[in-house]
């Protein structure tokens, strides 16, 4: 029986964890970093609306790689420099990881012109957290300066002048506290979300609405490649729509489709990504929808995916060469093999098999082509979840699989966290050097 550390640890995570973001978050920590240095900025000028005469900004490699081809909310644009001017001239700082809720047609012009005439500068920071975002603003004589590190909306430090204004101390009993309740194993989230009183989860139905709502209008606007949009049209035309799996793997790339492509809508995100929130929770929807499971079951099935992902991507890093879809599909592999009907055994059956197929997959970018990782890693999860509900699984003597689950975790976690480490300098050098 869990005690009450371990079940306020797992609340704990879950509402650190899964939250709200409006844009993919490598840009977004990047506009959140703009949007404070300008709000510290404008302090000194006595609350002028007035813009930076320059905005520089250094980043790490990771969130560099993560902002470089993809669409910034309410505009049809990409990237990290319309980020930025977006986050000077309509970021607020309050929202966190919506800053930019206030976009509106009108910016993304403002935004160009900004950026045309030279006055956003990017480079990259060496020997930085691979989650690393420094913006300086610059203007009528006066600084400012923001620097996020380690997660997306978190703000370590703030200077105006030179002056330090704000800074986050680490090392603290609290911030201790905090990482130890990452401390927590399959057998105890498979527990916590079977357990827990259904009205203290049912939370998990709302929050995964929103990653819906990005499914329904990527269907509606076959945004981005049309990925979801395509292969809807196509089992439609061959009545071929109550497949869980081909119907999972529509819905889930549709909302990726329509994050990826800055349509104006938040996603539910999980451990720092939009997309990870949205492959831990579209493709249970969509068999929920089609076994016409309960509310409870539902709820039940989201708490045990957002868990297991959390877990995952612990050991991963917030930021990895490794694709995060493999993380976020296993947790949907873990809620598909619940919702359908399988126990505790076989639900770390379907963890198994999920980090013997998709490890490796690596990670180019935040991009339109995210959609195919996420029907990819959804059509996997599907397969690993009815694999183990017939008690097969890949053995302990297959490659970094290991009788032990949790080890099993630890391994993938080593190889995204040390083993991958070169891949993002590789894969970045091929980006910046296309022909």
């Amino acid at each position: 029986m869990l005690n009450t550390k371990k079940v306020k640890d797992m609340y704990y995570l879950l509402h650190k964890e899964v939250v709200p973001a409006l844009g993919c978050t490598e840009p977004i920590a990047v506009a959140l970093a703009v949007a404070k240095a300008t709000e510290t900025w404008r302090e000194r000028l006595a609350g002028t609306d007035a813009m930076p005469e320059k905005i520089r900004i250094r980043t790490s490699l990771n969130i560099y790689k993560n902002g470089m081809g993809v669409g910034i909310p309410g505009t049809n644009l990409t990237g990290l420099y319309i980020a930025s001017a977006l986050g000077a001239m309509v970021g607020d700082s309050k929202k966190e990881l919506e800053v930019l809720a206030g976009v509106e047609p009108r910016h993304a012009d403002l935004a160009q012109a900004y950026v045309a005439e030279g006055r956003v500068a990017i480079e990259i920071a060496k020997d930085c957290n691979k989650v690393y975002a420094e913006a300086l603003c610059e203007g009528q004589g006066h600084t400012a300066k923001a620097v996020i590190e380690e997660e997306h909306q978190n703000i370590v430090q703030v200077e105006c002048d030179g002056k330090e204004v704000f800074a986050k101390q680490g090392g603290t009993a609290e911030a201790q506290a905090e990482e130890d309740a990452y401390g927590i194993t399959m057998d105890e989230i498979f527990e916590f979300a079977t357990t827990q009183p259904f009205e203290d989860i049912r939370f998990i139905i709302e929050a995964a609405g929103l990653n819906r709502k990005l499914a329904d209008y990527g269907i509606e606007h076959k945004s981005g490649m049309g990925l979801g949009a395509t292969l809807l049209g196509w089992m439609k035309k061959n009545r071929a729509l109550d497949e869980y799996t081909d119907y999972a793997m529509a819905m889930t790339a549709a909302a990726s489709d329509a994050r990826m492509s800055g349509a104006l809508l938040p996603a539910m995100s999980n451990s720092g990504s939009g997309n990870q929130g949205i492959t831990a929770m579209v493709p249970i929807l969509a068999v929920a929808e089609k076994t016409g499971a309960s509310e409870e079951k539902l709820a039940r099935a989201l708490i045990l995916s957002n868990l297991t992902a959390i877990h995952i991507k612990h050991g991963f890093g917030r930021l990895s060469a490794a694709c995060g879809c493999v993380v976020a599909s296993t947790g949907a592999a873990c809620g598909v093999c619940y919702l359908l009907g399988g126990n505790q055994e076989q639900v770390k059956y379907a963890v198994k098999n999920m980090i013997g197929n998709l490890t490796g997959m690596v990670c180019d970018g935040a991009k339109l082509g995210c959609a195919l990782k996420v029907a990819s890693g959804t059509s996997a999860a599907m397969q690993a979840a009815v694999l183990a509900l017939d008690n097969i699984y890949v053995p302990g003597t297959n490659g970094i699989i290991e009788d032990d689950v949790e080890r099993t975790i630890q391994n993938i976690g080593y190889i995204a966290s040390k083993a991958m480490n070169e891949a993002d300098n590789v894969i970045l050098d091929i980006m910046l050097n296309k022909q």
